[in-house]
């Protein structure tokens, strides 16, 4: 039986859900100069920063977790669901936790304890009555693990709604590590393009509600069904990813959601605009799909890697799309990659859609990959 997606909020450089979906209909970008650390010694000058509605940046320490507290209320208030009169669980999905907490007290002796590595606190301050509050550092996977772990939950009868979300923000650890293994410094991102230099880091929350379909009360319609999570560990390799471990990803979620490939419409790729994932995933797709596959778009171009956020922003970004019957193009792609050539890339302009089953890729370090699988209601 699927499972319900009954509410949903999001952040992100953009705005929140609305806002980023009709900025990647328009093709417009978040990506603007850092706002953290030196760009000189980091060796990169531009990311997807979130700021405030005046133009300066949060300066409170533990951004993650606030982003985190914002999109869980969001969430938990759209589906309508009272975790005061419910037994509702949290699994967060982060790549970072709060390390630029962790950084801002080493550099400048700021307040943190160490349970605030972890966001039971930030949960529970917008949502005290919570059974439970897990924290999963799964890389870029993160927030797709946690997607499948709240269906378990759900499942297993161990809550009557699960809250699955993601959250992260840029550091300085980060940033360095991406100056460092970069050949040239990227002016964006540009998945799957042939002059692509790279990824830059985003950041943001997403949050969303899980319920049983068939335990809904009459009247009460999901945004969404949750067909499927497939989830590898394939440990291939400290960074590079294997194609053949995310094919066998790709097919578990198939199996799991009890559908083929043919049946998939849609693609919302993981596209990094990195060197060895945009060919590695490529070459997956078609290897599941073949050259006749479903239309590929990615949200990296216009929202910037937002990590443990990221299989989830795609997932609402794919449901927005199927509803409103429009797949938005690849934000800084405009010649794609030779590997890339027979996937049904969207490019320059959306591209009109009737499919009501989409594919969400999210892959990270070591292999940990997750693939979700969901349907429209709408």
């Amino acid at each position: 039986m699927p499972t319900a997606i009954t509410g949903s909020a999001m952040i992100s450089c953009l705005g929140d859900l609305d806002a980023t979906f009709g900025a990647l209909l328009e093709g417009r970008s978040g990506v603007g100069p850092l706002r953290c650390g030196d760009p000189d010694k980091l060796n990169v000058r531009n990311g997807y920063p979130i700021t405030e509605a005046d133009g300066a940046r949060e300066d409170t320490p533990r951004l993650a977790a606030r982003w985190l507290a914002r999109t869980v209320a969001g969430a938990l208030a759209d589906a309508g669901v009272d975790p005061a009169r419910r037994r509702v669980a949290v699994v967060v999905g982060t790549g970072l936790r709060e390390l630029r907490a962790v950084e801002e007290w080493h550099a400048d002796e700021a307040g943190l304890r160490l349970a605030q590595l972890h966001f039971a606190d930030a949960v529970r301050s917008v949502a005290p009555d919570v059974t439970e509050v897990h924290t999963l550092a799964n890389a870029c996977a993160a927030s797709g693990y946690a997607l499948a772990l709240a269906a378990d939950l759900l499942e297993l009868g161990e809550a009557d709604a699960v809250v699955a979300a993601g959250c992260d923000t840029m550091t300085e650890s980060m940033l360095a590590m991406i100056g460092r293994v970069g050949t040239a410094t990227s002016d964006m991102v540009r998945p799957f393009d042939a002059d692509r230099d790279g990824v830059l880091l985003g950041e943001g929350a997403v949050a969303v509600v899980l319920e049983k379909a068939e335990e809904l009360p009459a009247g009460k319609r999901p945004s969404a069904l949750l067909r499927g999570v497939g989830l590898g560990c394939d440990a291939h390799h400290e960074t590079a990813p294997d194609r053949a471990g995310i094919v066998a990803t790709i097919r578990d979620a198939h199996e799991r959601a009890g559908v083929t490939p043919d049946e998939i419409g849609l693609v919302l790729a993981h596209g990094t605009s990195t060197a060895l994932n945009d060919p590695t995933e490529a070459g997956a797709l078609l290897e599941a799909f073949g050259s006749d596959g479903p239309l590929v778009t990615g949200i990296k171009g216009a929202v910037g890697h937002t990590s443990g956020g990221a299989a989830l922003m795609s997932l609402l970004v794919a449901v927005a799309a199927m509803d409103a019957g429009l797949v938005p193009a690849v934000v800084g792609l405009r010649t794609p990659i030779a590997e890339a050539e027979k996937l049904r890339l969207v490019c320059g302009e959306p591209v009109p859609t009737g499919t009501r089953l989409a594919q969400v890729n999210a892959f990270g370090f070591g292999g940990v990959n997750a693939v979700t699988i969901v349907e429209a209601v709408r």
